[in-house]
């Protein structure tokens, strides 16, 4: 074999340890320089040394992921409204005030005492003349025409104006119309009653005249109630009911309407029933029990 024959392989060997020493040094050279980057704080380049090599790094901090996994980013909204959602608001309450010895009381002109109505003006109450149409009839067959004289209740205007601002109010009175209107067109100027029931629209019954069905009103009882000094006009609604002292000229001191009717009002406006606070307030069912009357279902 000649000299040239035997340098060839050796020549070769040699090419092939120099590109795996190439190969080495490169691989040692990004290894150092991924080593320099963690030691100056980038822990990205190990990320990346474990991402080329195939494994997955869970170890790494979570500043080291570069974003957050989708189950995290996306959270899927409820399907229902958070327990503490608001309710939604409650329909207005219904106020059905009686008129005669409940907001007035009115007399006869020609048979008031002039010493009645000078103790009532005294003491503070605000009165008014006005003529009113009779039912009856003079002998000539005219209508006739009766001079009255109004006592208005002590805070009388205050409580329809604050009552109107979170209730409907609707006049119901057993009073003839012929009387009743000119006295509320009076006493109400700027028109809070939203309706005005005269005593065509009350109903007879076996126990009483001239009772007050609120159904006419609402079949919905749950937010309707009746001021009254008559006890008797509560008959078919007896859970409906807020009895009031009767009102006159001769008891002038009062404060009935803005003391005791107005705070109970504004507390019923707040509840969703007002039957069962008016039950446990003046327990009415008893009360017509004790009188002879049986008493009325009406479901709580």
């Amino acid at each position: 074999m000649s000299a040239a024959t035997e340098v060839a392989p050796v020549q070769q060997r040699g090419h092939a340890a120099a590109a795996v020493w190439r190969a080495v040094s490169g691989w040692l050279g990004l290894l150092f320089q991924i080593l320099l980057r963690i030691v100056r704080g980038t822990p990205s380049s190990w990320a990346q040394l474990l991402s080329f090599v195939g494994l997955r790094h869970p170890l790494l901090p979570v500043a080291a992921q570069a974003q957050p996994s989708p189950e995290v980013a996306f959270v899927q909204l409820p399907s229902e409204a958070p327990a503490d959602a608001s309710p939604p608001p409650l329909r207005r309450l219904t106020v059905v005030l009686d008129l005669d010895e409940t907001l007035i009381c009115a007399y006869e002109s020609s048979s008031l005492p002039a010493s009645l109505r000078t103790q009532a003006v005294e003491a503070g109450l605000h009165c008014f003349d006005m003529e009113c149409t009779s039912p009856e009839k003079d002998a000539e067959g005219r209508q006739r025409v009766n001079r009255v004289t109004v006592f208005e209740r002590p805070g009388l205007h205050e409580f329809l104006q604050r009552t109107s601002e979170f209730a409907d109010l609707v006049l119901f009175t057993a009073g003839l119309e012929g009387y009743a209107k000119p006295v509320v067109d009076r006493i109400d100027a700027h028109n809070r009653f939203i309706h005005r029931l005269y005593r065509p629209s009350t109903v007879t019954t076996e126990y009483r005249e001239h009772v007050k069905d609120l159904s006419c009103l609402s079949k919905d009882f749950r937010r309707i109630v009746l001021v009254d000094n008559n006890l008797y006009s509560f008959l078919l609604q007896p859970l409906n009911g807020i009895p009031c002292i009767t009102f006159s000229a001769a008891q002038p001191v009062d404060d009935q309407l803005m003391g005791t009717i107005f705070p109970l009002l504004k507390h019923l406006s707040l509840q969703k029933d007002v039957r069962p606070a008016l039950y446990e307030t003046f327990h009415m069912p008893e009360w017509f029990q004790g009188q002879g009357i049986p008493q009325i279902e009406q479901a709580v």
